[in-house]
């Protein structure tokens, strides 16, 4: 099986420039004219396409294994998160491509007062 998850652009080369620098790799491929392909695990894909009259009212959230390795890189490109939750050892940040789109990334909470996974109830902050 294969996942290919979409998120409608109003303009596919500022979307591209963006999900570049937020992914940290160019497109895997580009299938026409208004799509860019991006894949971000085996058998996974992320894809923007042009769709102006429904441009940033996608949302999408995926999790890698070690979320504080991949906020380090992220930031190091030039992007931060737009918001912050946690719930029950998971945290989970939000950024917002050009368009308004969400992408949310989560990951195990590492972030604790003592280092280790969180757990308990949700608690969300807004940085």
């Amino acid at each position: 099986m294969d996942l290919f998850a979409g998120l409608p652009v109003a303009d596919r080369s500022r979307a591209v420039r963006w999900y570049e620098r937020f992914l940290g790799a160019p497109p895997a491929f580009f299938p026409n004219d208004t799509e860019a392909v991006f894949q971000v695990v085996e058998h996974g894909y992320l894809y923007v396409e042009v769709r102006p009259e429904r441009a940033g009212q996608g949302f999408v959230t995926v999790f890698v294994d070690d979320l504080r390795t991949w906020l380090r890189d992220v930031a190091a490109r030039g992007l931060a998160p737009v918001h912050e939750e946690r719930y029950d050892g998971v945290r989970k940040v939000l950024f917002r491509d050009p368009d308004g789109n969400e992408v949310g990334v989560g990951g195990l909470d590492q972030d604790g007062p003592d280092g280790t996974v969180r757990t308990g109830g949700a608690h969300r902050t807004q940085p």
